[in-house]
């Protein structure tokens, strides 16, 4: 739901020969950015229904699109400016619908609003728009509105990938967390410890660095920020199979060795590739369900935690803290899971973000603390909870209980995250829709205008599902479960 919409009565024929206009706009598109988002839109509104119906004197004919971008600036980050303005007038000659944004990637999200008006109109055999004249102003509520893939539980093919961050900009979702590398494997190129990918599940089960580049550049060209993700000092096991000596010993694999300089020369060498691919604001460190019982029971470790005077909690945090240092010193902000902070908060790094998942309450104590994060909790926005149903993920507000305007700023948004245990290529989409856009209407929409109650959400939520399965996405029905299959015959919009 939009911001602001004010809508008309009258019925317009969208032109087969659809033109994008950009005079007067101060982008010069050298990417192609404003272009193939243009013919994306279009192919959408298509549906590769055959248009040949006639319109000549039916209604008003929109010949085009006219984009009018502000800024030059086409870079992608934490923050870029996404507001927009569409308006849809229903008189002129030439008629053309007009898109006002600061910045390309509002300009993007004004297109898919406007390809969301439009339809195929089955006996005519064109497409039309109705309800024109129409002015939105649009602009998200939070900056950071994530979803999480899991490509080390099962690996996710870069196709996959690439129609998972199509149908992420389908609800205006704007920064895919990758959680490359686990325990069970580790699929990503790294230049600098050749060895690291000899922990993926097999030879083909892989990424190639220039894979990861590509894969980044793509999101960047739908207005998706790509947020990376090594999770240290646990789920970290896969790390050894190259390099034998990170493990704490032959028997004992995690968490990696923090009493090695070894260990953080490869977290070093990692974060030093990962700022050549991936140019968000933001890395994520992990930090979470760290089982330090392996540093205590290995006699090595064990007396170097006695000479430095440290038990296994203080090496926990000394691990984390370190491996902020070296992120900070490749030009990054640190994404850290919620233990950190709820074991050692007052010595994070006061850049740190902190990721809640473990349950609610914990933003406020984080803001409090005056430091910046983003909800993910587990009871509402785990996908790979079945059981967690689209009216949960609707009614989830991330700013519970938050009331002091300055602390609610220290929440940059919220991410759903669909965890691999349990999900492959085969099933993932229809795990992750339509509940991720009831969440993505949640971190859009300004508060005010969303539902109080989920029942007069429906309607619109199982419009866009069918959406998203007549672009080809395998969304779910809305009944039931996440993943549920229909329970009988009908109407897609029925179920």
């Amino acid at each position: 739901m939009p911001a602001s919409v004010t809508r008309g009565t009258q019925t317009l024929v969208v032109s087969k020969d659809l033109k994008l206009s950009t005079a007067g706009s101060s982008y010069s598109d050298g990417k192609g950015i404003l272009k193939e988002a243009f013919q994306r839109m279009v192919a959408v509104v298509e549906l590769d229904h055959v248009i040949n119906g006639s319109y000549y004197g039916v209604s008003p004919v929109l010949a085009g699109v006219r984009v009018v971008v502000r800024s030059p600036n086409d870079e992608l980050n934490f923050g870029v400016d996404e507001s927009y303005k569409l308006s849809v007038p229903a008189t002129g000659n030439p008629l053309y619908a007009q898109i006002e944004a600061q910045t390309v990637y509002g300009a993007l999200h004004a297109l898919e609003t406007f390809s969301q008006l439009c339809n195929f109109d089955f006996n005519a055999r064109i497409i039309q728009l109705h309800s024109a004249p129409w002015t939105i102003l649009d602009k998200p509520r939070f900056p950071y509105r994530g979803l999480l893939i899991d490509t080390s539980r099962h690996y996710l093919p870069v196709p996959v990938i690439k129609s998972v961050i199509d149908s992420m900009a389908f609800s205006k979702l704007n920064v895919l967390h990758w959680h490359i590398v686990d325990e069970q494997s580790f699929p990503l190129q790294i230049p600098s410890y050749p060895k690291l990918w000899n922990g993926a599940y097999s030879y083909s089960e892989r990424y190639t660095f220039d894979d990861a580049i590509d894969i980044v550049q793509y999101a960047e060209k739908r207005g998706v920020n790509l947020l990376a993700e090594i999770d240290v000092p646990g789920h970290a096991l896969s790390w050894g199979v190259g390099y034998p000596s990170l493990w704490p010993s032959a028997t004992c694999k995690e968490p990696l060795d923090v009493s090695s300089d070894f260990t953080f020369q490869v977290i070093n060498g990692i974060l030093s590739d990962f700022s050549k691919i991936f140019k968000f604001k933001f890395v994520h460190l992990g930090g979470d369900e760290v089982n330090t019982s392996c540093w205590t029971t290995t006699p090595r470790i064990k007396s170097w935690l006695i000479q430095h005077g440290m038990n296994e909690s203080d090496a926990y945090r000394y691990f984390v803290l370190r491996a902020q240092k070296i992120a900070i010193s490749h030009g990054y902000d640190i994404i850290n899971w919620e233990e950190t902070f709820n074991n050692f908060g007052d010595k994070l790094d006061r850049r740190t973000v902190v990721h809640n998942w473990l349950g609610s309450g914990v933003a406020q104590k984080v803001v409090a603390a005056g430091l910046r994060c983003i909800v993910s909790n587990q009871d509402k926005w785990y996908l790979d909870h079945l059981d967690a149903t689209w009216e949960g993920f609707y009614m989830n507000e991330p700013l519970t209980n938050i009331y002091n305007p300055e602390q609610q700023k220290l929440v940059l948004g919220g991410e759903v995250c669909m965890w691999g245990e349990h999900i492959d290529a085969s099933d993932i989409q229809q795990t992750i829709w339509p509940r991720a856009a009831a969440a993505a209407e949640r971190l859009w929409t300004p508060f005010e205008k969303l539902a109080k109650d989920t029942g007069s959400v429906t309607a619109r939520l199982s419009r866009f599902r069918c959406l998203l399965n007549q672009r080809g996405v395998a969304a779910a029905p809305l009944a039931g479960y996440g993943r549920s299959a229909p329970s009988e015959p009908g109407s897609c919009v029925t179920q």
